[in-house]
């Protein structure tokens, strides 16, 4: 396995320079804690999340090698994964065959085309459009990228904390939502370089990452979640579970009703439509940190500590947001 390192991320930032939005930090208006926190905004990036750094340096690392080819990269993802991989395509002038399920909402469909994309829908299940998706790469020698886990991938999440750090560069914690672990991956191999704690916030019931840590390795996990359209992963990667088994990384778990509050609170406070997976991570600072028997639960930084959450993707429908908000829990 690919070991992530530092140099990667580094590489990585030369690649994508201009090709991605800087990252816009901004500082919360100071409250009841006795803490600094700083938002990370990643939700305005191109396709709407932070995959759009491992995509471009997915396709921009692998045309400097020469091995980009002339059919083009396809992708099993609805998502944001697939929408960043169409979007960098398109820049690279390059054809993305994405491979979708029949069930995938019409928007998803109608989206992706519009970066250029050509989508095919393949069974009613995510696991029929990813066997037909390398089935497609096998006979037409496309590239076959994912969403998560691949270390260029990985290394252009990491770019992101590169950024914040020169914004803030005295910070003490970067808080980031995980899922199958990408973000992680490249995040916490920064974040280490630069000698700042990473918090790894998972739902309560999408645990891959909390799972593998348990077991010493990546396992599948069950996935029940109001997250799980993005944190829905069953398994983390295994650069993940590396970075995190680091010293500096702390792995901490969410409820859905926290997750629902942090999101509303984002919108009726400062009017940010964010997804639920980037709600989980703020969701860290409101969960009560647990002693219980069990896996830890929620973060508290100390007094003084200087946090940055990363609000990874606003890919979600905001109907919700304006309308009164209903008990926690019970939208699900």
């Amino acid at each position: 396995m690919h070991t992530l390192a530092y140099a990667d991320v580094t590489a990585a930032t030369s690649r994508i320079g201009g090709h991605v939005r800087p990252v816009t930090v901004t500082r919360a208006d100071p409250g009841s804690e006795p803490y600094e926190l700083h938002l990370a905004l990643e939700l305005m990036q191109h396709t709407g999340s932070f995959k759009a750094r491992g995509a471009q340096n997915f396709l921009l690392a692998h045309r400097e090698e020469g091995t980009l080819p002339d059919a083009g990269v396809t992708i099993a993802s609805g998502g944001n994964a697939g929408l960043a991989c169409a979007w960098a395509a398109r820049r690279q002038g390059v054809t993305a065959t994405v491979f979708l399920p029949t069930t995938a909402p019409r928007v998803k469909v109608d989206r992706l085309r519009g970066y250029g994309a050509d989508v095919r829908l393949v069974g009613t299940e995510y696991a029929e459009a990813l066997a037909a998706c390398e089935a497609f790469a096998a006979d037409t020698g496309a590239l076959a990228s994912h969403a998560y886990d691949h270390p260029l991938i990985a290394a252009g999440a990491g770019t992101l904390l590169d950024e914040i750090h020169r914004r803030i560069p005295d910070l003490d914690t970067v808080v980031v939502s995980v899922g199958g672990g990408g973000l992680l991956a490249g995040v916490a191999t920064a974040a280490r370089h630069h000698a700042i704690r990473t918090v790894a916030v998972e739902p309560e019931n999408c645990r891959a990452l909390d799972a593998a840590l348990r077991a010493g390795h990546p396992v599948d996990v069950t996935v029940d979640s109001v997250a799980a359209d993005a944190l829905g992963a069953r398994r983390a990667t295994a650069l993940a579970v590396s970075a995190a088994q680091e010293e500096g990384v702390h792995s901490v778990l969410v409820t859905d009703a926290d997750i629902i509050r942090a999101r509303r609170a984002l919108w009726d406070d400062r009017r940010l439509a964010v997804e639920h997976a980037a709600a989980t991570a703020l969701a860290a600072l409101t969960t009560p940190a647990g002693d219980r028997t069990g896996p830890p639960t929620g973060y508290r930084p100390a007094p003084g500590e200087k946090v940055c959450v990363v609000l990874c993707g606003a890919n979600t429908d905001p109907t919700d947001l304006t309308q009164p908000p209903t008990t926690p829990g019970s939208s699900r």
